[in-house]
């Protein structure tokens, strides 16, 4: 392998399963240290051991992301444990089914606070230490959900909008530091968020069939997938690029 990311050190949110995980994977294979995070402790540890026996460098560490103080503890602990960190990857997430009058403010709430403001602590404590290395990538996991609504996500898909805008403004924002900001938007990825996501339809039964016929290459997509462009967004393959989203979703949006 190349290992395009070699003396790279990653902080994976949500990295403990889905695309999350593939990610952690596909940095580690690549050269970098990875920072892996997520609520099931035995799950990340088990991803932990997996890759430091594979011969790459990775550490778990459990925090909820729409804590502000466990967000900046677990940076802190990725900037002790591997001396710097040069990549964020925000990419936990959940959905908060329900029509917008009756999920729960609970409901309402947890989801802004994983989706949203759980990117934007990860930014908010991880950029200085960005800064500190002489610069690095976020590579922001957001969703077609960014451009188009699905029924009974107004949680979800009023989340996933506004990461977009904040992508581009932290491009402009930080570039001055030799950071680079983009986005993923990934459609539909076979992994157990888009099966809890069609519970949310009418036609559950029968939604992923119909989804996959609208695509144009006629499959889901795979974590791995996503996993590859998360790596061109944080490599040195993607130097003139920021502020940019890119569409992962077989041509459903076509």
């Amino acid at each position: 392998m190349s290992k395009i990311l070699k003396n790279q050190v990653a902080i994976i949110t949500g990295s403990t399963s889905g695309m999350g995980e593939a990610i952690a994977r596909r940095f580690a294979a690549e050269g970098a240290s990875v920072v892996i995070n997520g609520r099931n402790e035995e799950r990340g540890k088990k991803i932990q051991d997996e890759i430091v026996n594979a011969g790459g460098e990775a550490a778990f560490y459990q925090a909820d992301v729409s804590s502000a103080p466990e967000v900046e503890a677990l940076v802190e602990f990725a900037a002790e444990r591997f001396s710097k960190v040069t990549i964020l990857v925000p990419n936990a997430g959940i959905l908060g089914n329900g029509l917008a009058t009756e999920i729960s403010l609970e409901t309402w709430e947890k989801t802004i606070g994983v989706n949203l403001n759980g990117v934007y602590y990860l930014c908010r404590y991880g950029l200085p230490k960005l800064i500190e290395a002489g610069g690095g990538t976020v590579v922001i996991n957001a969703s077609i959900a960014s451009f188009k609504s699905f029924p009974k996500h107004p949680a979800y898909c009023a989340s996933k909008g506004a990461l977009i805008p904040l992508m581009k403004n932290l491009a402009q924002d930080y570039a001055k530091h030799n950071i680079r900001v983009n986005a993923l938007c990934p459609g539909p990825i076979d992994t157990p968020l888009i099966w809890d996501s069609v519970k949310a339809f009418p036609n559950a039964d029968s939604i992923i069939d119909e989804t996959i016929e609208m695509t144009c290459v006629k499959r889901l997509g795979t974590p791995n997938d996503v996993a590859e462009a998360a790596l061109f967004f944080a490599s040195d393959r993607s130097s003139f690029i920021t502020g940019s989203s890119l569409v992962i979703d077989g041509g459903i949006m076509c």
